[in-house]
């Protein structure tokens, strides 16, 4: 008897493994597979501006990095004592605005380095909605709590969201064109904007992604289909009721295994959890003759690991 229905994945052609260099950018679910990648010591760089939500917010990052532009003094803002930028998560913020231009720019050269280097890029989308800055009349990636009536709120259409990507593929196929690129559409349901309007954000996100990568060096990994059809229940989410828990998390992240990570290196990774929850061991009797002799072993395994892969640092 079959009590779910499965959405059906193949392996890719080009998975990633221990030489890897993956950039991820996105809502706040590119974290979480970012923070499984960072567990088991992949090469990756997360979300240098923080955590961006829409398609618009991403293309003008990396155009603004791709392109050179660094970021000028008109271009950050006071707020009760602290200096913000609009195109950056409140994660990036200073009391001195030099010093918050400072590490801005910073971010752009890091940012076009990564995404010059990457082996996979992973894009997760997770709205449509939009804020309009009414004075400079630029859509937001982050309000920062800025009072709602100095923007105007839009439903980006299809045709907008499939020109943003369009122009985001373009861009980096222009730096780098071995670079393969994963899109997937973040299964947090934003229901501050509305039931209905989430339902309309998701599906406008969906019809224009498929429109686009036909033809491109790009895909899709269904991560928001898995949330709605495979662990259709409100015990895979969050108190919240709208992000997954760790469970679903952790079931998602088993199915993108399954996918987009060589079959070559589940043994190396099995390693880097064996040593990362000994790390997280915390015994009884530091000072017995069993946690010295652990210890020795597990900083053995450590050191196996670094000659094999000097990238890997554990604390």
């Amino acid at each position: 008897m079959e009590l779910q229905t499965k959405i059906p994945l193949q392996p890719a052609d080009n998975p990633l493994d221990y030489q890897s260099k993956v950039v991820l950018l996105g809502s706040c679910f590119v974290e979480n597979m970012g923070s499984k990648l960072d567990y088991f010591k992949f090469q990756q760089m997360q979300n240098p501006f923080g955590i961006v939500f829409h398609p618009i917010a991403i293309e003008n990052l990396v155009q603004r990095a791709i392109n050179e532009e660094p970021y000028l003094k008109n271009e950050v803002f006071e707020q009760e004592g602290i200096w913000r930028c609009f195109d950056a998560h409140s994660d990036l913020r200073s009391d001195n605005p030099d010093d918050l231009l400072q590490l801005l720019n910073q971010r752009l050269n890091e940012t076009k380095d990564a995404l010059g280097n990457a082996s996979h890029i992973i894009m997760t989308l997770g709205t449509a909605w939009v804020y309009e800055h009414m004075v400079s009349e630029k859509i937001v990636a982050n309000c920062h709590k800025v009072p709602q009536k100095q923007f105007n709120k839009k439903l980006l259409s299809v045709q907008e969201i499939e020109d943003s990507l369009s122009h985001l593929i373009e861009l980096i196929s222009s730096l780098n064109p071995k670079a393969q690129i994963i899109f997937t559409i973040s299964p947090v349901r934003h229901l501050k904007d509305g039931f209905i309007e989430n339902q309309q954000s998701k599906a406008h996100l969906v019809t224009a992604l498929h429109k686009i990568i036909k033809g491109r060096n790009a895909t899709y990994f269904p991560s928001f289909e898995i949330m709605m059809d495979e662990l259709r229940d409100y015990r895979f989410y969050a108190k919240d009721m709208m992000h997954p828990n760790e469970l679903a998390v952790d079931y998602i992240w088993e199915k993108f295994k399954l996918v987009w990570i060589s079959e070559k290196v589940y043994s190396i990774m099995d390693e880097v959890d064996s040593v990362q929850k000994g790390l997280q061991h915390r015994p009884f009797n530091p000072d017995s003759e069993a946690h010295q002799k652990f210890k020795t072993s597990l900083e053995t395994k450590i050191t196996y690991l670094q000659q094999q892969y000097p990238f890997m640092k554990f604390e």
